[in-house]
């Protein structure tokens, strides 16, 4: 099983400068979408929003023209950050950072559910926070994806490096679980949850390709560079499949 090591110095150290400038577009562009969908979905009057594993506070940015955010990061590094920015973060973990009865309208994890061990506990909590109607929305990758497909495939005959960079493998927080839309579907209802939309999001987009892959440091350049000018290659012809990131929104179902 794969561990974490947050706040600790175990593992591969990313180079956060590197990351931000891989992901900040296209975590941007997605999380617009994802804002539309909870000011679709949310009950009239909704207002309080928490976003779980806020990280740079990228999405607090986009949901507080909608909603009074709350983040929760347990990177004491990259909370400060944020906070320091003026975003309202606490440094802590989920639920453990909130006060005894602090409830939401909306509960968003974005790219962070699949690296909490105890899954089940983290749903249950959701759905204790959660008033009635609120709506919780998890933005995660899947296992039903090209590239996710494509490296077990690679993993299957000997080449496991892209298949460990998909679990993020050493990394501070690796993934400790994939879903698909079906088995998604069917963990969250065991915790008192109902779909009530589902959508995929693009996974990668050229700009910031490069620094998104080497942010980590563990690739030579000929390897680095290969990978790069391979998936470069591959990013015209990805919508014709399913997406390595999918989105559901779940709505607490009423109490009997």
């Amino acid at each position: 099983m794969l561990t974490g090591a947050i706040n600790g110095q175990n593992g591969l150290a990313p180079d956060e400068a590197e990351r931000e400038r891989g992901l900040k577009a296209l975590r941007q562009e997605n999380f617009e979408v994802i804002v539309r969908y909870a000011m679709r979905h949310a009950r009239p009057g909704a207002r309080r929003l928490l976003d779980v594993g806020s990280a740079h506070g990228w999405f607090l940015e986009i949901a507080r023209k909608q909603f009074q955010v709350l983040g929760i990061e347990p990177d004491e590094a990259v909370g400060k950050r944020a906070a320091a920015r003026g975003l309202p973060v606490r440094t802590g973990y989920f639920p453990d950072a909130l006060a005894d009865g602090e409830r939401f309208d909306i509960i968003v994890f974005n790219d962070v559910i699949e690296h909490i061990p105890d899954i089940h506990s983290a749903l249950a909590s959701c759905h204790e926070r959660l008033d009635e109607g609120g709506i919780l929305i998890l933005n995660i990758p899947s296992s039903r994806g090209f590239f996710y497909r494509l490296s077990k495939l690679l993993a299957r005959v000997g080449w496991r490096a892209p298949f460990e960079r998909l679990w993020q493998k050493d990394l501070p927080s690796p993934h400790v679980h994939y879903f698909n839309p079906g088995n998604l579907r069917q963990l969250v209802a065991g915790q008192g949850f109902e779909l009530a939309d589902a959508t995929e999001l693009p996974a990668l987009r050229a700009q910031g390709l490069l620094e998104r892959m080497r942010c980590t440091g563990d690739m030579g350049p000929v390897m680095l560079y290969a990978q790069y000018l391979a998936i470069l290659c591959l990013i015209p012809v990805l919508r014709m499949f399913p997406s390595d990131i999918i989105v559901g929104v779940f709505r607490k179902k009423a109490a009997d």
